[in-house]
């Protein structure tokens, strides 16, 4: 029998989200129902908002997020009622061009529930990246569910689910930071801090945060950054060479997405240095680079969706280690706020006041 809850929804292009009556239908083959704990607000939920990501409103907003799988569909195996998951928009389909190569890291094909939740007048509703859960109950594919340690608090464990990983990801995952290399990143935002977290973790001995606003670099020195940059003040590509012996960071990670940005973490690298783009630009963006410096620099420009992450492997590997106190992943919590919240959390994460505010339900 469906089920009915309360979720927030973006009727429209840049109009205000609302809280709505969601019809959840009972899980099919392959699907799950999951009731949602906790849900971080990512600004992806307001890319949606804003018209961002495709036109396909009305939206059912939320992904980051974990919960309690309370219903499977047929054949389904890999998760079981009961059990405390985080929920990922990379369900590899294990049949994929990349899949068959061995790297589902990068599955072309992921998996997504095929039925529709809706609105309680049956208008179909598409959720924010195949997930929706600003909601209640949402309706996922069951690979979709990543079974962690239910010891870890859903608060911090949902963050996972996308900016967390993102930033992790782009370092350990997409620039291969190793031990006792130098990392710079640029933008202090919940992606470039857990990128920072990241490069920690894989062992760095300089990790450079870049951002314009101090308090930002604060949070960055907080999860890991040995040095900051007010780039605002300082030219970020002459102070990181200089904390560097003159020659620049063996990664550099653009978690802006923004051309000048890019161009800084490309000339503030080392020869052979790593670039990583994992912060998310405007379609109209366009950079512009000399193509023998390109050559000339040699290395590698990489770009990171997602982290590069399998969830499978890397969600309960980073919240064993969270448990283990050896990763701040409820250092990313900034606030908890209630699902009627949503729309004030957005202004909070547009005026840099919040890492992440996350709906508790």
């Amino acid at each position: 029998m469906p089920y009915e809850v309360k979720g927030v929804v973006a009727l429209s292009k840049g109009a205000p989200v609302t809280i709505e009556t969601i019809i959840v239908p009972d899980p099919g083959p392959g699907e799950a129902v999951v009731d949602v704990q906790a849900c971080g607000v990512c600004h992806t939920d307001l890319h949606y908002r804003e018209g961002g990501i495709n036109d396909e409103f009305p939206f059912l907003l939320g992904h980051e997020a974990a919960g309690i799988v309370s219903a499977v569909g047929e054949g389904v195996t890999d998760v079981a009622v009961g059990d405390f998951v985080v929920l990922n928009w990379r369900a590899v389909c294990g049949e994929c061009r990349a899949c068959r190569k061995g790297q589902p890291q990068y599955c072309f094909d992921t998996h997504n529930a095929a039925q529709k939740m809706t609105l309680a007048d049956g208008t179909e509703l598409s959720p924010a990246l195949g997930i929706g859960a600003f909601a209640e109950k949402t309706l996922v594919h069951s690979g979709q569910c990543t079974k962690v340690d239910p010891q870890a608090p859903a608060t911090a464990a949902g963050l996972l689910g996308c900016g967390v990983m993102a930033g992790v990801g782009a370092a350990i995952n997409t620039g291969a930071v190793q031990r006792g290399e130098s990392v710079a990143v640029f933008g202090c935002g919940g992606v470039g801090d857990a990128a920072i977290a990241g490069a920690a973790l894989a062992g760095a001995t300089t990790i450079i945060a870049v951002d314009i606003d101090d308090r930002k670099l604060q949070w960055a020195k907080d999860v890991g950054a040995t040095h900051t940059v007010n780039s605002k003040e300082n030219d970020p590509v002459e102070a990181i060479k200089a904390l560097t012996g003159g020659f620049g960071a063996d990664v550099t990670i653009d978690a802006v997405g923004h051309p000048a940005v890019y161009e800084q973490a490309f000339y503030s690298r080392d020869l052979a240095g790593r670039v990583v783009l994992v912060g998310v630009p405007r379609p109209d963006m366009e950079i512009t680079l000399p193509l023998l410096e390109v050559f000339g620099r040699g290395g590698s420009l990489k770009s990171s969706w997602y982290g590069d992450c399998l969830p499978s492997r890397d969600f309960p590997m980073l919240v064993d280690l969270y448990l283990q106190g050896r990763f701040p992943l409820e250092a990313f919590v900034s606030e908890t706020i209630a699902l009627d919240q949503v729309e004030a959390a957005f202004d909070k994460m547009h005026k840099g006041e919040v890492l992440r505010s996350v709906v508790v339900f």
